[in-house]
């Protein structure tokens, strides 16, 4: 059978540039090994409760925004979304919570409270970061550490709680671009989807058929097909069918998934098996909790990014100083009476595959984390009380086991350079294959990955850019 594209992947990645495609008159197939689409995203069910595996925090939903364009062409209404006022609070070591809102003078005001040590230099970076609007300034590339020599410590590390949450990376491994984009996304507007970012997925798979799109469910793909110029032609499904691409292949794997198994080590250049060997990208660690609703009122706020540890003297670890508290308040997602919450944490996915055999092992991991999080939660937030309960956990294998990630790795990968979109990020060694997702997006985010997935389908639409600018080299990013 063949099809004009073929995508291999159901995250938001693959899905975006699937249904885009198909409303602009492609013939587009979409491969998903699961039985459901939304990839690491998905929600997780369990004893009558519906988990969202994020923090819940979503840009890209303004007027204008990178929703509002890619909607504009499917054959859906979008989801419900929320605006979020404050978008999160932060809360401290000590006890003091900041309130990360839209208002600029409400905050400034918080931050001169919250940080009277530095009040004059937090309130200053915090303008810089407003006024940044030149990714090529030559401080574009500078770390953000280098801006916050004038703070104190418990300043730098409520920088470095957030930027670790919005960016995967500390100030010290940031860029003051980076920095900039992320930072001030919540005073510009963050949403809560109604139904989680599996309604978003749900609604994209929606508008890819009613395109005339197929999308293929329980069909996973093995490799990609090549033809006798060395050529990828299409790919090989686990069932032994073939499938032709006659004009793009777009993986929504992650990139070393892409070339370890689709692409394969052997046809993969050393100088970008050597990047990938450099690649690292973190692991989570969640706890899918029940919560009473008369508990849920005492709280700052639906979201909270706490900060356990000051860590002074040493770089910032945040699989030992941080977690994120987000309740899910959507009807039905909980029994009556009772809320969902996700607990996410940090952690290094491969630590948990060093007995990926040994099952007993991976729990006794599982419960020691378990134990450990759940003494920092209680310590950190003394106002949950004994109202709150663990349903389940989810490791790095649980989302090796859903979506065969490597090393179930999720939420991107921390950029050193300047977080822009850029066609390097999505190009492969071949000019007719193209990556989405997070590991290849400008930064992470649902509205980096959707960014970049319009970015691939308008390159598909327009032959003349398709093989314009190949690349070996795909990208330089870092993490720890």
């Amino acid at each position: 059978m063949n099809h004009e594209v073929v995508v291999v992947g159901g995250g938001i990645g693959g899905l975006t540039a699937a249904a885009l495609l198909a409303a602009r008159g492609v013939d587009v197939c979409l491969f998903e090994r699961q039985s459901h689409v939304g990839g690491c995203v998905a929600n997780f069910e369990h004893l009558g409760y519906t988990f969202e595996p994020t923090a819940g925090l979503y840009s890209g939903w303004e007027a204008e925004g990178i929703y509002e364009k890619i909607f504009s062409e499917l054959a859906v209404e979008p989801p419900n979304v929320q605006a979020l006022s404050p978008a999160y609070v932060v809360r401290l070591p000590d006890g003091t919570d900041v309130a990360v809102a839209v208002s600029e003078r409400q905050f400034e005001d918080d931050l001169r409270q919250a940080f009277p040590e530095c009040a004059v230099p937090a309130v200053t970076f915090y303008r810089k970061l407003a006024e940044f609007n030149d990714p090529n300034r030559g401080s574009a590339r500078t770390a953000t550490s280098t801006y916050l020599a004038n703070c104190s410590l418990r300043f730098r590390r409520f920088i470095d709680v957030q930027l670790q949450t919005l960016t995967q990376c500390t100030s010290d491994r940031s860029p003051l671009a980076g920095a900039a984009q992320a930072l001030m996304l919540p005073h510009r507007g963050l949403w809560t989807i109604q139904g989680g970012a599996q309604a978003l997925a749900d609604a994209l798979a929606e508008s890819l058929k009613k395109s005339g799109g197929t999308l293929r469910m329980n069909a996973p793909v093995l490799r990609f097909a090549y033809g006798s110029d060395g050529q990828p032609m299409g790919v090989d499904l686990l069932s032994g069918e073939r499938i032709l691409a006659t004009e793009a292949i777009i993986s929504n794997l992650t990139i070393w998934d892409t070339y370890g198994k689709l692409i394969g080590l052997a046809r993969t250049p050393s100088s970008v098996s050597k990047q990938l060997k450099q690649l690292r990208g973190w692991g989570a660690y969640l706890l899918f909790l029940s919560l009473d609703q008369a508990a849920a009122q005492r709280l700052a706020s639906n979201r909270i990014v706490v900060l356990t540890d000051w860590q002074e003297d040493q770089n910032y670890l945040p699989d030992e100083a941080q977690f994120i508290f987000a309740i899910a308040s959507d009807a039905g997602r909980a029994p009556e009476g009772k809320l969902a919450v996700t607990v996410s944490t940090f952690t290094d996915a491969e630590d948990w595959f060093t007995f990926h055999e040994d099952e007993s092992a991976h729990e006794q991991k599982d419960q020691a984390s378990l134990e450990l999080v759940w003494t920092r939660l209680h310590a950190s937030m003394p106002e949950l009380g004994d109202e709150v309960e663990v349903i389940e956990t989810a490791t790095p294998q649980t989302f090796y086991e859903t979506t065969r990630r490597k090393f179930g790795m999720v939420g991107g990968l921390c950029s050193s350079g300047v977080s822009f979109v850029s066609e390097d990020n999505f190009r492969t060694i071949f000019p007719n294959v193209f990556l989405v997702g997070d590991t290849v997006s400008s930064s992470p985010g649902l509205a980096s990955i959707s960014e970049s997935a319009n970015a691939v389908a308008d390159i598909i639409r327009n032959p003349s850019r398709r093989g314009s600018r190949r690349k070996t080299i795909l990208f330089a990013r870092r993490l720890h």
